[in-house]
């Protein structure tokens, strides 16, 4: 019996309507309709696919390709496995290479073609997709918003619009917290290296960012 793995992913909290037991389920339906026994299954949750370097789930299975546990592999579609060209690629030559054939629901069984097309179209979505993601982060700072990310001194002002819809990119300065930035200003411009104030504030118990300690790229920062 042909022995298959059963790989899923999604990138962000957004996207759990295509989330990972959704996409395993569709894959066990899949693969009891061709009679083939699931010998594992491989996730990478809340992770990009635009690179399959510093995704565990995906290096975990082509290690147990290279030890031959497995003839297929089966994910919902290409792009869940990833969306970097020379990334698809470079694993479809490794699977090939360990006898193994990348089968998709969307797309069936995986070939050149496949990875030359798929894959710049997935190279073309990534760029359209930075370029806009690029586009409404400068949208929001022009506005008067944060572009991301949470600084010291302020935290989330949550509030809703009209629509009852979340208004994102808001903050209120924290008061404690900026006296904290002003003080590090005023050591700084006085000729204290930020170790030194990061050393005295340490000393003094002041939580630093994310309740951590105090070191030198945080009063830099600041």
């Amino acid at each position: 019996m042909t022995r298959v793995a059963l790989y899923a992913r999604y990138s962000s909290d957004s996207q759990r309507d295509a989330s990972i037991e959704d996409q395993l389920r569709l894959c066990r339906e899949q693969a009891a309709r061709e009679g083939w026994s699931v010998a594992g299954t491989y996730q990478d949750a809340a992770i990009s696919g635009a690179s399959t370097v510093l995704r565990p789930g995906i290096q975990h299975l082509v290690r147990d390709a290279q030890r031959g546990r497995f003839e297929v592999v089966l994910a919902e579609a290409l792009d869940r496995i990833s969306r970097d060209q020379a990334d698809v690629a470079t694993l479809f030559k490794h699977l090939k290479f360990a006898g193994v054939t990348i089968v998709t629901l969307a797309e069936g069984e995986i070939s050149e073609l496949h990875v030359g097309l798929k894959g710049t179209m997935n190279a073309l979505f990534l760029k359209d997709l930075a370029l806009k993601t690029h586009r409404g982060l400068r949208g929001r700072v022009e506005k008067g918003k944060a572009g991301g990310g949470l600084c010291y001194g302020y935290r989330v002002l949550k509030k809703l619009d009209a629509e009852g819809e979340p208004v994102r990119g808001d903050r209120e300065i924290v008061p404690g917290e900026a006296n904290m930035v002003r003080r590090i200003f005023r050591e700084f411009a006085a000729g204290k290296s930020p170790k030194a104030i990061a050393v005295d504030l340490n000393k003094e118990g002041v939580p630093g960012p994310l309740g951590r300690h105090w070191g030198d790229p945080a009063c830099a920062g600041t």
